[in-house]
């Protein structure tokens, strides 16, 4: 019983290792990111990465049309928002690139975009589009569109940009698409019109398809999410759920789905592609393993269309950042791409309390540090009763280390001895225990927040910590907070009570947890170091108190009686 804080680390390292092991199941290591392709190459692959088998249609059998003669793969449209800088083919009027204008790909690289869209750097990842008929589809990603403008840019002042682009067939069929983009916004439209030569019955389609690589760098050891999201209806009821896909599931099943409302998503760690229908829409959603990668695909609502008539179909996108305070407004449950896990309910308060601080410091390594005294003042009186705990446990050591000798060669009378001197002293030796348990959860929690909280993603501290997010490059933290935990080990005098085995691994636990936290995003290691500073603090006054009463108490006896 007087091991109970060896346990408690002991429990608390195998917790971490089947935390890390489950995260491993979920998301999985991901494939290497491949080097860098050249444009030909890769215009070379984007042909073959789709094919007419992939083009929906509304039969089962669909012979394909004619086509309007082809336009070169790389003939691409440029494009630029406050927010985007991308292209867009004429091959299929694709949205083929798409950067993130103020988010680098990492801070070795701070003016090149992160390219959350793009078919030319070793990831493949882009936006698809057309309108399905009973016999082909028209304006897929095999046709050639035309464009009166090779630039678009939106202009100062100006709060839409709009991207119109053209195709008519050999049938005299004609598709217009527009893509219409918003200042300040990651939302946008895509407008797709349909003129039909012919009576047909059309249905618009949007599709994302991409390789199960990641555009940009993670930390080591860290892997995230990276998959399908959909927003489904829950059968019988008028309730969604959100629901993820991993790619390695969809190798063995299809996903395919018919429902009114919700959307269809690709999650990237920070970062979100979605398809958002109308909400009183109803629709198609597909996943499943595409000619490279794989596709996420919606399919609208048929419409009639008479010759000569036109018809449009309109759907919303979101391609960006997983903001926390604008990605639910964009559509119902898109908030729940931002995915703390189990440990929800703990991790969005202390997001938006350590959001409130960074609102008035500027500095969401400082709002880490403030979170860190709040925490650690609302847990003072768990922390106070278990620092009282250790005080009276060192009191015993005498009379512990005495029993341990008297009982040497019998454990079982030495562990009832000890329980009886326990009860004698009115002592519950697990009594330190809980408060370090009841903290435990907040740990994880955070770790959650920093893997999944976008706002913190390359965020700056001071001196060498530069981004929160990804471990100390100088390990300097780690070693911190070895220091920390090695000097609140001899101030707490632990392990007094420990036989010569358990004194050796307690000594070597600083160094072990120093090493695994090496690899913890710097921002969730500076929490604790800083928690084990006010620990430390936190255990010498309360040390002392108990010491100064004891004095006074000895000093009291000692004084003869008058």
């Amino acid at each position: 019983m007087e091991n109970r804080r060896f346990i408690l680390l002991a429990v608390l390292g195998v917790l971490m290792f089947f935390i890390y092991q489950a995260w491993q199941t979920e998301y999985g290591a991901k494939k290497p990111i491949a080097p860098p392709e050249t444009e030909a190459t890769a215009a070379t692959r984007a042909e073959v990465a789709v094919t007419e088998s992939d083009v929906p249609t509304l039969a089962p059998e669909a012979a394909p049309g004619a086509a309007t003669p082809a336009v070169p793969e790389s003939a691409r449209i440029k494009v630029q928002t406050d927010l985007f800088v991308g292209e867009i083919a004429l091959r299929g009027g694709d949205l083929r690139r798409l950067e993130l204008v103020g988010y680098p790909v990492s801070k070795k690289q701070p003016d090149q975009n992160i390219p959350l869209l793009n078919d030319r750097e070793g990831h493949f990842f882009v936006l698809q589009s057309g309108i399905a008929t009973a016999n082909k589809a028209l304006g897929s990603h095999l046709d050639s569109f035309s464009s009166p403008q090779a630039v678009y840019q939106m202009a100062e002042g100006a709060d839409t940009l709009e991207v119109p682009l053209e195709s008519v067939d050999a049938a005299g069929n004609k598709v217009t698409k527009i893509y219409r983009f918003h200042r300040g916004s990651y939302e946008f439209e895509l407008e797709q019109k349909l003129a039909s030569a012919s009576a047909v019955s059309a249905s618009a389609y949007v599709r994302m398809q991409r390789t199960n690589v990641a555009a940009g760098e993670e930390p080591p050891f860290i892997h995230t999410f990276m998959g399908v999201g959909v927003y489904e209806a829950k059968p019988g009821t008028d309730k969604f759920r959100f629901k993820k896909l991993p790619f390695k599931d969809l190798d063995d099943e299809t996903y395919s789905v018919e429902q009114t409302g919700g959307w269809v998503a690709m999650l990237q760690h920070y970062f979100v592609a979605a398809i958002l229908p109308a909400e009183d829409e109803k629709h198609r959603f597909e996943s499943r393993p595409g000619k490279e990668g794989y596709v996420a695909q919606y399919l609208g609502a048929s419409a009639q269309v008479q010759p000569g008539a036109e018809q449009n179909f309109v759907t919303r996108l979101y391609v960006g950042p997983k903001l926390q305070d604008s990605i639910g407004k964009a559509a119902k449950g898109l908030e729940y791409t931002v995915d703390y896990g189990i440990l929800t309910a703990i991790s969005e308060p202390l997001f938006s309390v350590m959001q409130w601080f960074h609102k008035y410091t500027g500095n969401w390594g400082v709002a880490i540090i403030l979170l860190t005294v709040l925490v650690k003042t609302l847990f003072y009186p768990l922390a106070a009763a278990q620092y009282r705990s250790t005080a009276k446990m060192r009191k015993f050591a005498p009379r512990i280390a005495e029993l341990k000798e008297r009982y040497a060669d019998d454990r079982e009378r030495m562990s009832k001895a000890m329980m009886e001197l326990y009860k004698k002293e009115g002592f519950n030796p697990l009594a330190g225990c809980w408060p370090l348990l009841v903290q435990m959860p907040v740990f994880f929690a955070l770790y959650w927040v920093f893997l999944e909280s976008v706002e913190l993603r390359q965020a700056d501290f001071a001196l060498w910590i530069n981004d929160l997010t990804s471990p100390d490059p100088f390990y300097v933290l780690p070693v911190i907070y070895g220091l920390s935990m090695f000097f609140m080990q001899r101030l707490s005098g632990q392990t007094a009570t420990m036989d010569p085995m358990q004194q050796k691994v307690m000594n070597v636990m600083p160094i072990a947890m120093a090493g695994f936290f090496a690899f913890f995003p710097a921002g969730l290691v500076l929490y604790w170091c800083v928690s084990n500073c006010i620990s430390i603090a936190q255990q010498w006054y309360i040390t002392r108190r108990i010491e100064r009463a004891d004095a006074a108490i000895k000093s009291g006896a000692a004084k003869p009686a008058k």
